[in-house]
């Protein structure tokens, strides 16, 4: 059942057996930084300090199901147990700070085998380089690698890697699952038109380019908890006019939704040359609006959202049931918390209780200061 539109974006949310403590959102973010797919320290204070700053749902970055699916030789992985354990760490760490863990599991398909964008081609290491596997053996933009294309035996085989990922993320604590079908990755690839030529059962009409993504959510809701609501994050529309448009993903989500997923992530873009739609604040609210409102379910805003009164408008007004930022985040790890003093959205508690335990006495020791200094120059004006 979605919230009601009088919700408030610190209100919580529950999702099946999942209560968040608040509608905000650490969109999935790409660092590049494991070693062969393994979270290390760098990943435990990065996704650590979202969870201090207030957030209510922290995702990690897109986390290859397979080595050849990783968008870059530095991406998270789930495709082997020896990977559970580091990131079963940071759960923990995030789940004390009072936030939930989210994992988007991903293959990149004909983006796979890329750089991390500091690094420059000529620069290229060996261990950068495998071979990549998408919907066609057509890459996904000029001067980009070939890929293979999938046989019917390797979608086989694929459906049990996201199946075992789905398990290793519920190994690792995760409280969300996504499925990125965004951004040009694999799964994407099979549901655009402009990708996806195949002349087989997957390729074609929209039922035929939705059937290997939906087989998918299906081994992946097989393998998850009841109790544990899945998420897709989706494309809306492509970057041309000839791809996918909002009706196809209108018929999409119902499928989705018929198959047990819980929320539909909203973004867009990935196929067909320059994106040609307008990118102002909140570009992509209408749509998340668009489907929560014609598939019934709840849905992720995201894309240039910044403002607290911006995002409480966005749950207020029934356009989307999550809010997730991006770089808003890397900027102020602490955006909930200042976006709830803003929004005075306290419910009886102190402003001081919205920082971690370790901070309340600091900062409330901090701000007698500076009322006191406040109030010593006012006299001091009001005296000359």
């Amino acid at each position: 059942m979605m919230e009601q539109a009088e919700a408030r974006l610190f209100d919580a949310v529950a999702l099946r057996g999942t209560t968040l403590r608040n509608r905000t959102v650490v969109s999935p973010m790409c660092q590049y930084s494991a070693t062969d797919g393994i979270a290390d320290d760098f990943h435990l204070v990065h996704l650590g300090r979202f969870a201090l700053g207030g957030f209510g749902l922290v995702m990690a970055e897109a986390t290859s199901i397979s080595p050849e699916g990783r968008l870059t030789y530095g991406d998270l992985g789930l495709w082997d147990d020896g990977q559970v354990a580091p990131l079963r760490r940071i759960v923990d760490v995030v789940h004390a700070a009072g936030a939930a863990f989210g994992v988007q599991l991903a293959h990149a398909g004909p983006k796979a085998a890329t750089l991390p964008p500091w690094m420059a081609e000529s620069a290229r290491p060996a261990h950068a380089n495998w071979e990549i596997r998408s919907v066609t053996d057509e890459p996904y933009l000029d001067g980009w690698q070939r890929p293979v294309a999938l046989s019917r035996d390797d979608l086989d085989r694929q459906i049990e890697q996201w199946r075992a990922a789905a398990l290793r993320a519920n190994a690792v604590g995760a409280d969300v699952v996504e499925l990125h079908m965004a951004h040009g990755y694999l799964l994407h690839a099979f549901l655009s038109p402009l990708s996806n030529t195949r002349s087989d059962e997957f390729g074609g009409s929209l039922e035929a380019r939705m059937r290997f993504p939906l087989q998918v959510v299906d081994a992946v809701r097989t393998a998850w908890p009841d109790s544990k609501p899945l998420l897709v994050r989706v494309a809306a529309v492509d970057n041309g006019a000839d791809g996918i448009d909002i009706e196809q993903t209108v018929a999409f989500a119902a499928r989705l939704r018929d198959a047990g997923v819980d929320v539909i992530d909203c973004s867009s873009g990935g196929y067909g040359g320059a994106y040609v739609h307008p990118i102002v604040p909140g570009y992509q609210v209408a749509w998340a609006a668009e489907l929560r409102a014609r598939v019934g379910l709840p849905t992720v805003a995201v894309g240039l959202i910044t403002d607290a009164e911006q995002a409480d408008a966005i749950v207020r007004h029934g356009q989307a049931d999550l809010v997730a930022l991006g770089r808003e985040a890397l900027a102020d790890p602490n955006w909930p918390v200042h976006a709830r003093e803003q929004l005075a959205q306290y419910d009886g508690e102190d402003r001081f209780d919205l920082h971690p335990l370790q901070s309340r006495s600091w900062l409330a020791k901090r701000q007698r200061q500076l009322d006191r200094s406040r109030a010593t120059e006012q006299t001091r004006k009001g005296s000359q």
